[in-house]
C-alpha cells in the first residue's frame, strides 16, 4: 500500500471537528477505498484548550494556520476557518506556493481569490478543490468540473442557503411572520446570531458567482450580481403565492444570453408542483440545464457538520486517489489563464412573468389607474384581482395583486415608478419574479 496521506487541518470548529472523528473513526475504509491511509498529522486552531470531543493527542498542534501550511509535516492543507481575507487567505496561499493540495469549504474565499488562487495551483502542479463551498453534501461542483463534460451549460440555479429556505418553509407551513422564523432559526442554530449575510442574499451570491465561472468559463464576479434577500418578504406574499399555485424560494440564478452572462439572487415564485419547490428546510437544491443531458437536478442537505465534512473528506480522497504526474483537471473547470473577462448581460425579458402587490387607498379610479400605467409600459396581465380582506390591508386600504406575462425588468420598474408617484400607494409595492422550471413545460 502507498505512504499515508498526511492531513494539515486549520479551522476546529463544526466541520473541523466532524472531518477529525470520520477520519478517525474510518481510518480502515478510507485506506481501503483510497489506496492509501488517509493520517492527520497536524491541526490549528484558535483554543488548544477547548473540548471539541475528538482525540489530538497524537497531532501536532500550530497555534497560527500559516506556521502550519508553511512548516507542517502535510501533505494537503485543509482550510475550514472561512473569511475572504486574514489567516484563511494568507494561509492557503502559503500553502499552494509550497506545493502542497489544498482543500477548502470557503465560498467567501473563492468567491474574491478563486482566480489567483487556481493560478497558483496550476502552476505549482497543485489541486485545490472546494466541494463543501457550495451546495454543502450536494457534489455540484464535480458535476460541474468533470461529469458533464461536453455538455454546453445555458443555466443555471438553485436553493443554496439552508437558512432562508428554512425560515421561507416555516412561514409558509405555520403561518408566522420573518421576524417569528428568524428568531426560531436563531436559536436551532441554523443563522447566526447577526443573519444578514444569509438573509440579504450574499452567502448565496459567493457560491452563485462559483458556479457561474465553473459553468460558463468566465471570471469570477461575485460583485456584479443582481442581489434581493427576504427581509421584505411578508406573510401575505407568502398566501397570495400559495393561493396562486406557487411557493416562494430564494433562488441563485445564472443563465447565458446573447448579450453576456445574468447573475440574480432574489425571492422567486416557483409552481408549487415543480420539483424545487418540495424542497424545505435547511435542505438545499441546484438544477443545471445543458444542451446534452437537459436537466440535472441535485438535492442534499446544504450545511451542517457532517454533510460538509463529507464534502472535504470526498475532495481529500479524490487527492489521495490521484497519481503523481497525472493531468489536473483545471481548478474551475478550465485554465485559469483561459478564463474569459466577465461580461454581464444586458436586461433580459424574464420568462416566467411577475407577482407585484400593490396596497393603495380604496378610493374610485385606482383599479383602473393600476391596468393603465402597466398598459403604458407595454405590460400583459396574466391575472389582476383587487381584494378588501381585513388581514390583507386595514378597512380604508384594498390590496391589488397582479400577475404578468414575459416582460422586460425595466418595464415592470416604470410602471411600479409611476403608480408610486400617483399618490394613492400606501407602503412600498412588492415585486417578486416567476420562475417556470422547463420541467413544467
Amino acid at each position: 500500500m502507498a505512504d499515508a496521506l498526511k492531513i494539515g487541518i486549520a479551522g476546529l470548529g463544526t466541520v473541523g471537528a466532524s472531518l477529525v472523528r470520520i477520519i478517525q473513526q474510518k481510518s480502515n475504509e478510507l485506506a481501503v477505498t483510497c489506496g492509501r491511509p488517509i493520517t492527520i498529522t497536524a491541526v490549528s486552531a484558535r483554543d488548544k484548550a477547548r473540548d471539541r470531543g475528538i482525540d489530538l493527542s497524537a497531532v501536532n498542534w500550530f497555534d497560527r494556520p500559516e506556521d502550519l501550511a508553511e512548516k507542517g509535516d502535510i501533505d494537503v492543507f485543509v482550510e475550514l476557518m472561512g473569511g475572504a481575507e486574514g489567516a484563511a487567505n494568507t494561509s492557503v496561499r502559503a500553502a499552494l506556493h509550497r506545493g502542497l493540495h489544498v482543500v477548502t469549504a470557503n465560498k467567501a474565499l473563492l468567491a474574491y481569490h478563486g482566480v489567483e488562487l487556481a493560478t497558483i495551483a496550476e502552476e505549482k502542479g497543485a489541486l485545490l478543490n472546494f466541494e463543501a463551498a457550495v451546495a454543502g453534501g450536494i457534489p455540484v461542483i464535480k458535476a460541474l468540473r468533470e461529469s458533464l463534460t461536453g455538455n454546453a451549460v445555458s443555466r443555471i440555479y438553485g436553493i443554496m442557503n439552508g437558512t432562508c429556505n428554512y425560515i421561507l418553509t416555516k412561514m409558509e407551513k405555520e403561518g408566522l411572520s420573518f421576524a417569528e422564523c428568524l428568531k426560531e432559526a436563531q436559536r436551532l442554530g441554523y443563522a447566526e446570531a447577526d443573519p444578514a449575510f444569509d438573509i440579504e442574499g450574499n452567502d448565496t451570491a459567493h457560491k452563485l458567482s462559483i458556479l457561474t465561472t465553473l459553468a460558463f468559463g468566465n471570471k469570477i464576479a461575485a460583485d456584479d450580481i443582481y442581489l434581493e434577500g427576504i427581509t421584505n418578504i411578508s406573510i401575505e406574499d407568502i398566501h397570495a403565492a400559495a393561493e396562486l399555485g406557487y411557493r416562494i424560494k430564494l433562488l441563485g440564478v445564472a443563465q447565458r444570453t446573447d448579450t453576456g452572462i445574468e447573475q440574480r439572487v432574489h425571492p422567486t415564485m416557483v409552481p408549487v408542483d415543480s420539483v424545487i419547490a418540495q424542497v424545505d428546510g435547511v435542505t438545499n437544491a441546484v438544477a443545471i440545464e445543458s444542451d446534452v443531458l437537459g436537466e440535472l437536478l441535485m438535492v442534499g442537505p446544504g450545511a451542517g457538520g457532517n454533510a460538509t465534512a463529507s464534502s472535504v473528506l470526498g475532495d481529500i480522497a479524490d487527492i489521495a486517489k490521484s497519481q503523481p504526474g497525472a493531468q489536473r483537471v483545471p481548478v474551475l473547470g478550465h485554465p485559469a489563464k483561459a478564463l474569459e473577462p466577465y461580461r454581464k448581460a444586458q436586461m433580459q425579458s424574464h420568462e416566467g412573468g411577475y407577482f407585484i402587490r400593490l396596497t393603495v387607498l380604496d378610493r374610485t379610479g385606482v383599479f383602473a389607474s393600476v391596468a393603465t400605467r402597466m398598459a403604458e409600459n407595454n405590460i400583459s396581465l396574466e391575472s389582476i384581482v383587487q381584494r378588501s380582506k381585513q388581514h390583507l390591508a386595514p378597512s380604508h386600504h384594498q390590496t391589488i395583486i397582479l400577475v404578468t406575462h414575459a416582460t422586460m425588468e425595466e418595464s415592470v420598474r416604470k410602471a411600479v415608478a409611476s403608480i408610486k408617484s400617483e399618490g394613492y400607494l400606501f407602503g412600498e409595492p412588492q415585486v417578486i419574479r416567476i420562475e417556470r422550471p422547463k420541467e413544467d413545460g
